[in-house]
């Protein structure tokens, strides 16, 4: 019996030490791997407009949420078996990225979720700008150049041991969004805002990285349980927008409550969205019931 327990004992050990490797070699050739992007170089606008255009690109996109009002950073998460899910200082203050970044590499980060040495970027929801127009990159990097700057040291993001594993094995795909998105797709120089389909299309890029690929929404992968679960935005009558009108909708997104007077999750950027006129408005609107109804969570 003894001699059977060691065996279990050193094959069950082989098996973790597979397990071990097979985690570390795959999540490390990923956080590794090099993106060469070449993109048209972005001509940035000067003029009072286009600056107020990109502030307000920054608040539909959630940059001033994950990088805080300021953009002088912000921790979201901290839990060191997963990781640290750290947004950078953007700002030419002290501990800032704002002074040392181009406008070819503030590009690279916002539409390809890669860094000035072409590696992939942790955390970075890139699947949320990856349909972002010249127009609006440009408008957007503008503003963000010329933001007072502040002081502010932050601790990078990193990867833990839970983290890499979940990675490895499909369940945090999040991790480095610029696996996710074709690195060779063409931009649109500018979209029109209609209040069309197409255009709500254009929109709810932004929606993606929360809500899935399909908006049925369901656990954000890579999140601890404790994070809230994004709702279904699909026509899907039982556990999404099915019973909605459009008023029922644009009242959510005003005020923050749901027709039958529920609360929206603090975790949703609903007054990021009020902002939105209502040619947006009924653009998203317009968009969502062209979706195929999907139970929630069926990403």
């Amino acid at each position: 019996m003894k001699r059977w327990l060691l065996r279990a004992l050193a094959a069950l050990l082989v098996v973790v030490a597979a397990l071990v490797a097979f985690v570390w070699i795959r999540s490390a050739a990923a956080l590794g791997q090099h993106y060469a992007i070449d993109e048209p170089p972005l001509a940035l606008p000067t003029d009072a407009a286009s600056l107020a255009h990109g502030e307000r690109v920054a608040i539909m996109r959630g940059c001033r949420i994950c990088h805080a009002p300021d953009l002088a950073g912000h921790v979201e998460m901290d839990v060191p078996p997963i990781g640290r899910l750290a947004a950078p200082n953007l700002t030419r203050g002290h501990g800032g990225l704002g002074a040392t970044l181009s406008v070819a590499d503030w590009e690279r980060a916002i539409r390809h979720g890669v860094a000035p040495d072409g590696r992939p970027l942790l955390f970075m929801p890139a699947r949320d700008f990856a349909n972002l127009s010249d127009a609006d990159t440009a408008a957007l990097i503008a503003w963000a150049r010329q933001v007072p700057p502040v002081d502010r040291e932050m601790p990078p993001p990193r990867v833990g041991p839970v983290g890499r594993a979940l990675f490895a094995f499909g369940r945090m795909p999040n991790l480095l969004e610029a696996r996710l998105i074709d690195q060779h797709a063409p931009h649109e120089a500018a979209v029109a805002a209609t209040p069309t389909a197409d255009y709500g299309r254009y929109l709810a890029g932004a929606c993606v990285g929360c809500h899935g690929e399909h908006f049925s929404g369901g656990a954000i992968p890579g999140l601890p349980p404790s994070f809230p679960k994004a709702a279904n935005l699909t026509p899907d009558p039982a556990t999404g927008l099915g019973k909605w009108s459009e008023a029922d909708f644009v009242h959510t997104l005003r005020t923050g409550k749901r027709p039958d007077g529920t609360a929206l999750d603090p975790f949703m950027p609903w007054r990021n969205l009020a902002q939105m006129n209502d040619t947006e408005m009924a653009a998203r609107w317009a968009y969502l019931r062209t979706l195929p109804p999907r139970p929630r969570g069926r990403r």
